[in-house]
């Protein structure tokens, strides 16, 4: 009865029974909660902090203020200066300076909707930018609202829509609604799509089923994206997913994690950094990534091991550790190690979960 009212499999919920698999993604412990009808708090545990405590960036409200706006204001910027000040917004983005990319967007989001008619590219663009930074801060619903404007915004262009469909996939599983993710990005995989789009959709479809507990649908679609990164090697990605062959192998590890299956995580990631291809990707990317790795380590007790993976993610992308909700939670789990692992003691004071 519960795996129906949460839209999950019956192996889904024994996983989590068992200890298995955590609940360490807030809004699908919300949504537990609701159907237990009980308060999150009981599910955290006590003493545990709310990974949104701390409340909102400065800046996100200015956001959701362009969000709301319909009206084309006057448009002042050319073609050529937008399309540069968004190609500025991804690499900040991307080398994960939220700050900056907040206090960017809504004189872009207002830039790109003056220029809708003449270059809708780049309004779809700036939609995806603001959903992407969105979930990173916990704000996935805003995130999934920035998201659908990127789809309704590319209009008939197959493309620009399968691009959008990623930020799509990427805001529902973030709200914990790993069916509905499925459903959108293997739809969006039927449109004609470059290879660095097509992949990455299946990529998110992949993790999405293992977020649905379903193991064979999520490694049927991680091997079709495999299949498509042998031929595409990482090469031209004007869509900034960062498709790859080592973005396959990641997104294999991050199932492991979402099935439960953390041992097997464990040991595929320390097969799957460490080259070239691995240092290749965004700051923002790897260091995502390894929140996710951190998790795992979590899962199968291993403290010192996510400490490490926390630390190494502080250190190749500080935002992505000091901003992010997730990251708040598992260093709160790292923390209660006595003693706590090397540098954890410090973010922990750095971020304001300890004095």
């Amino acid at each position: 009865m519960l795996a129906d009212r949460l839209g999950r499999s019956k192996s889904w919920v024994d996983k989590v029974e068992r200890g298995v698999r955590s609940l360490d993604r807030y809004p699908v412990i919300q949504e537990v909660a609701e159907v237990l009808r009980v308060d999150s708090l009981a599910l955290l545990g006590e003493g545990r902090p709310s990974p949104t405590s701390a409340g909102p960036p400065d800046g996100v409200d200015d956001i959701r203020a362009a969000l709301a706006r319909y009206d084309i204001r006057r448009q002042s910027a050319s073609a050529a200066e937008t399309t540069r000040h968004v190609g500025h917004a991804w690499l900040t983005y991307q080398h994960a300076q939220y700050a900056q990319v907040v206090r960017l967007l809504p004189g872009l989001l207002d830039a790109a909707r003056g220029l809708r008619a003449d270059a809708p590219g780049l309004l779809v663009q700036a939609y995806r930018i603001t959903s992407s930074v969105l979930v990173k801060l916990g704000e996935a619903d805003l995130g999934w609202l920035a998201a659908d404007r990127a789809v309704a915004a590319a209009g008939g262009d197959r493309v620009l829509a399968a691009s959008a469909a990623v930020s799509v996939g990427q805001a529902l599983r973030a709200l914990g609604r790993d069916r509905l993710a499925l459903a959108v990005t293997t739809a969006a995989t039927r449109r004609l799509a470059p290879a660095s789009v097509h992949g990455a959709l299946l990529i998110q479809g992949a993790l999405a089923a293992a977020g649905c507990g379903d193991a064979g649908r999520s490694a049927e679609l991680v091997e079709r994206a495999a299949a498509l990164a042998a031929g595409h090697g990482g090469r031209d990605d004007p869509h900034r997913t960062s498709f790859g062959p080592v973005a396959v192998e990641l997104a294999r590890v991050v199932a492991a994690v979402e099935l439960g299956e953390a041992g097997a995580a464990v040991a595929r990631h320390e097969r799957a950094v460490g080259g070239e291809a691995w240092r290749g990707l965004p700051a923002e990317y790897r260091a995502a990534y390894l929140l996710d790795v951190a998790r795992a380590y979590l899962m199968v007790g291993d403290l010192h091991g996510a400490g490490r993976t926390v630390v190494e993610a502080d250190g190749v992308a500080p935002a992505e550790v000091r901003c992010r909700p997730v990251a708040r939670t598992v260093l709160a789990e790292v923390a209660r190690a006595h003693p706590a692992p090397a540098g954890v003691a410090r973010l922990t004071r750095v971020i304001g979960l300890t004095r």
